[in-house]
């Protein structure tokens, strides 16, 4: 017996089962013919699946034990709603299925309050993109996403942020093995002049006068810290499509401040 074992929900990882690809058929084909005892097989065979979905959840503040449970209300969802006429393998159907309900489990249970229509927004693309993965195997682009929902893709960007897990300002940053740096080490508490509060005021004005792909591209580079590739890579754009609208928006704002 290993000694890297697990237990979640009562359950050892050492005792659970794993189908064979064939097994699996040959139980699907019973489910349909409404063979509860195939469907419990089906089930317990496939746990491993949802356990390696939940390490990514490990570094999170939630019980993992209810974590499991919602990833096993997913499982059996993947398995009731599994067509074996599709020819892809149940791994490939479930993995989203599970992971969209581990999802809305952590979003539903956010202490952040996030505005309806962003929320909604987020979820159809969430479903949209458990739907698209099942169907093709694939992640979609923002820019399909945003074409489908008949939004922009700023919207789908800044509402799938919108359901990221707040940092705790006690968040650990560094540690070299000495006195640990936390976030709130790094906050400045400056006591704002006239100058400073007139500089910002210019600042916002001049903000204003840029398009929303500008001003979200500025967000996302000098706030957020975010690299061009990767806002390349959510606006479904090139990295040098990025450079130029950065360029051009910091040009417009030198030009306003003058």
């Amino acid at each position: 017996m290993s000694k890297y074992k697990v237990e979640i929900s009562g359950i050892n990882t050492n005792d659970i089962d794993v189908l064979t690809n064939e097994e699996m058929i040959q139980l699907f084909k019973r489910v349909k013919e409404k063979d509860e005892f195939a469907r419990e097989l089906l089930v317990n065979g496939n746990l491993r699946l949802v356990l390696s979905i939940l390490k990514k959840f490990n570094n999170r503040q939630e019980n993992m034990d209810d974590l499991f449970q919602i990833g096993c209300i997913g499982l059996l969802k993947a398995i009731d709603n599994f067509d074996l006429s599709h020819e892809v393998k149940f791994s490939t159907y479930a993995v989203p299925m599970i992971l969209g309900e581990v999802r809305r489990y952590i979003r539903d249970n956010n202490s952040i309050r996030v505005s309806r229509s962003l929320k909604d927004i987020a979820y159809k693309t969430l479903r949209l993109k458990e739907q698209y993965l099942s169907q093709t195997g694939q992640e979609p682009t923002t820019e399909y996403i945003a074409d489908q929902l008949n939004v922009t893709p700023y919207e789908i960007v800044s509402a799938l942020d919108s359901l990221k897990e707040p940092i705790s300002m006690y968040e650990p940053i560094y540690n070299d093995g000495g006195d640990t740096i936390y976030l709130y080490d790094q906050i400045e508490d400056k006591k704002t002049n006239s100058e400073e509060f007139s500089n910002r005021l210019a600042l916002e004005s001049a903000i204003d006068h840029l398009n929303q792909r500008e001003k979200f591209i500025l967000d996302e580079r000098f706030v957020v810290g975010k690299t061009q590739m990767e806002i390349a890579e959510e606006l479904s754009i090139s990295q040098a499509q990025v450079s130029r609208l950065e360029k051009d928006a910091i040009k417009q704002l030198k030009k306003v401040l003058k």
